[in-house]
């Protein structure tokens, strides 16, 4: 099977309400999808959705790159994942979204030359995901409504919520929080690297109080020493790495000083589903769990995203709610939901269409 062409389609859908983090409001989905096309008459779908604060990368650019990579593609297996990885790292540096959505497709193309679906491929542990879901920072009663509401009208068991601009109403908005669903539900909390230490230890004190199982990138990205430095202190609360992990080498680099507990895996700063489970091997290796999280992306991205948590056992949680923000959305199947269950489909490849 060789590839004889490769298709570029870029996608803009609003978003039912805007997203807040602590350094950027989000109001759409902006990503690309491609098309990859054998000679064998086997269609592949990648998706790279880039996120410039994260990835480095804005949409236009990700569409130069993919031309870049659609020169070297032509004539390569989809089967020889590592020659194609290693063809786009030749070409440039970085570019994790735009190299994920090849990624994907290969991917695609691959489970569906073999006639099982991806998360078989990856190690298919299991088919099943449960999923949490996010909350974006407002006002701490506006956060505790909307988080009771996802538990008591939508069944999800796990909030993720969003911190990092005021550790104060951070910690208020956790108390109403914790108050409005119960002892039960777990909590996680997302800074976005908008702490420095001082504010870390402040906020990790008052999140304590109500029973928050984990906290996410509480420093800038470049800060793994502060981060083991906050690890040692946390007494009880894992610690996770997100914006601080874009390959195997800031994996290892963080095992090795001890930086988290647990390391946030997302396939368009990594660069897709193959580089992804080096992540994981790296981790597993050094007793550190994985979380699978998500940028803005459609059903193709998020599929591949609990392909992986589905795949493979040390990878325990799931962060792969965006594709449920937007008013429309452009690709279909991938999986069946079920409340915050999310059950992947025993189609070839992905089992998406647009």
């Amino acid at each position: 099977m060789r590839i004889t062409e490769m298709k570029v389609e870029k996608v803009r859908i609003p978003m039912t309400a805007s997203l807040k983090v602590a350094f950027a409001t989000v109001d759409s989905l902006e990503s690309v999808l491609i098309r990859v096309e054998t000679d064998e008459g086997c269609v592949g779908f990648g998706e790279a959705s880039p996120f410039a604060p994260v990835t480095g990368e804005t949409l236009d650019g990700v569409i130069a790159v993919l031309d870049i990579f659609r020169q070297g593609l032509m004539g390569m297996d989809p089967m020889d994942i590592e020659a194609v990885h290693a063809m786009m790292d030749g070409v440039i540096v970085g570019n994790g979204a735009a190299k994920c959505a090849v990624d994907l497709a290969m991917y695609d193309l691959m489970g569906k030359a073999a006639g099982v679906p991806v998360y078989k491929l990856l190690g298919g542990y299991s088919n099943t995901v449960q999923n949490d879901i996010t909350i974006g920072i407002s006002t701490p009663e506006q956060m505790a409504e909307e988080a009771k509401k996802y538990v008591s009208e939508y069944g999800y068991r796990i909030l993720k919520v969003k911190a990092g601009i005021d550790w104060q109403e951070d910690i208020r908005a956790m108390k109403l929080i914790r108050g409005a669903v119960g002892p039960q539900i777990r909590l996680r909390v997302d800074a976005n690297q908008g702490y420095d230490i001082a504010k870390a230890q402040r906020a990790l004190k008052g999140f304590r109080e109500y029973g928050i199982e984990a906290v996410e990138q509480c420093l800038p990205h470049w800060d793994l020493e502060g981060a083991a430095y906050l690890r040692n202190h946390a007494e009880g609360i894992h610690m996770m790495l997100d914006e601080s992990i874009h390959d195997p080498v800031d994996a290892a680099r963080a095992c090795r000083l001890g930086s988290a507990d647990i390391l946030n895996i997302k396939l368009m700063k990594c660069g897709g589903l193959y580089p992804a489970q080096k992540i994981n091997a790296v981790a597993e290796a050094n007793g550190v769990t994985c979380m699978v999280g998500c940028m803005l992306e459609t059903r193709l991205a998020i599929t591949a995203g609990l392909s992986l948590v589905a795949a493979k056992k040390n990878v325990t949680e799931a962060d792969c709610d965006s594709f449920l923000y937007y008013k429309e959305n452009p690709v279909e199947g991938g999986f069946v939901q079920d409340k915050d269950t999310f059950t992947l489909l025993n189609k070839p490849g992905f089992g998406v269409s647009f």
